[in-house]
């Protein structure tokens, strides 16, 4: 289009815009910035967006920032383009404090706004600010679309701060409800270990012909594992796979690595790290290396711990807790040559302390 001497316009850019932050080629971005400079563009609503908005994705929230603050006139979309950054970014507090300054320039949240805000709101677990922002959400002008994203984000909120009496009292009143919706309800019951309620939500999701998808499966399994239900475990695990044709990935194994490990079945926990069709990482490994400690199994922490040095040669953590297996084996020679070891690698470990209380 260039090249055939046509300038592109307020149109043109958001949609190039658009393509360059999925292709996260910031370099070509910079370059389009600089063409809507000089053409005028800079702070038309939809092309500051667009620069806000690809300078989030690439990190570079000082950029995303100056955008943002040399318009005197920003327009609502700059606003949630600067908020969604901040917390799509994790960056909560930074988000509110957007959001704060957005109200006292006189501008009222759209459902967009709601759900950046409700999602910031999670990941800080702020019951006090949830409440607020719920009264916002209230007040917010939505569309249908994002009626449904504003109520799975309460959802979402809600069980992160622990309230699943609330999150239940929102999802009860929602019309329509996606798999999103469901999903939110099982991974909030399952995070604070409420297994019937979890594995109930799911059983009535599938009834209710809702298809679920891997992040589901996560928040079940999850489930299964705060519950310590290896049977269940294990048949929603085959079913993710044979009924839905879900292949699993890192999580759905860590799960399911954690339960069997959990419950003392190593040879099990062993056999699925071996069959996994993908590198298993040090989550996994982790789990497997916690579940040697439970059940007290030497031979198998030795072959855990290789490969977790191998993965991560500077983690000192899994020689601390090899050192602590031998000891409780009253392994005293194993002990003395781990430590032995970290001193000649300059591992350190910081000592750890007790804090003892009178009764009296």
């Amino acid at each position: 289009m260039l090249q055939a001497g046509v300038l592109p316009d307020r149109y043109t850019l958001p949609i190039v815009l658009k393509a360059v932050s999925q292709t996260f080629s910031i370099e070509l971005g910079k370059q389009v910035h600089s063409a809507g400079i000089k053409l005028g563009l800079q702070s038309n609503e939809y092309c500051e967006t667009g620069f806000i908005n690809l300078y989030c994705k690439a990190g570079d929230f000082d950029s995303a920032c100056k955008v943002f603050d040399e318009n005197p006139d920003p327009k609502l979309g700059s606003w949630n383009a600067i908020i969604g950054g901040f917390s799509q970014a994790g960056l909560a507090v930074d988000a509110i404090g957007v959001f704060i300054d957005m109200k006292r320039h006189g501008f009222q949240p759209d459902g967009i706004t709601m759900v950046s805000l409700t999602s910031a709101c999670g990941s800080i677990g702020d019951l006090y600010l949830a409440l607020q922002l719920h009264k916002c959400v209230f007040q917010a002008k939505a569309s249908e679309k994002t009626d449904i994203l504003m109520s799975n984000s309460l959802i979402d909120m809600y069980g992160k701060c622990g309230r699943m009496d609330l999150a239940y009292r929102v999802f009860a009143t929602m019309d329509d409800r996606n798999v999103s919706s469901w999903t939110s309800m099982i991974v909030g019951y399952g995070m604070h270990g409420h297994v019937k309620e979890a594995l109930g939500c799911f059983q009535c999701m599938r009834e209710s012909g809702v298809k679920p998808n891997y992040v589901t499966f996560i928040g079940v399994l999850s489930a299964c594992v705060h519950g310590g239900t290896v049977k269940e475990g294990r048949f929603y695990f085959d079913m993710m796979k044979n009924v839905y044709g879900i292949r699993p990935q890192l999580q759905h194994y860590g799960c399911m690595v954690d339960l069997l490990g959990r419950a003392g079945l190593l040879d099990d926990a062993r056999r699925m790290v071996e069959e996994m069709p993908v590198k298993p990482n040090s989550v996994i490994w982790g789990c497997l290396m916690g579940a040697c400690e439970k059940h007290g199994n030497v031979h198998m922490a030795e072959w855990v711990a290789e490969h977790l040095q191998a993965l991560e040669p500077w983690n000192e953590g899994v020689y601390v807790v090899l050192s602590n297996i031998y000891a409780n084996k009253g392994l005293w020679k194993e002990v003395e040559r781990i430590r032995s070891f970290m001193k000649e690698g300059r591992l350190t470990k910081v000592p750890a302390y007790s804090i003892t209380t009178n009764s009296d």
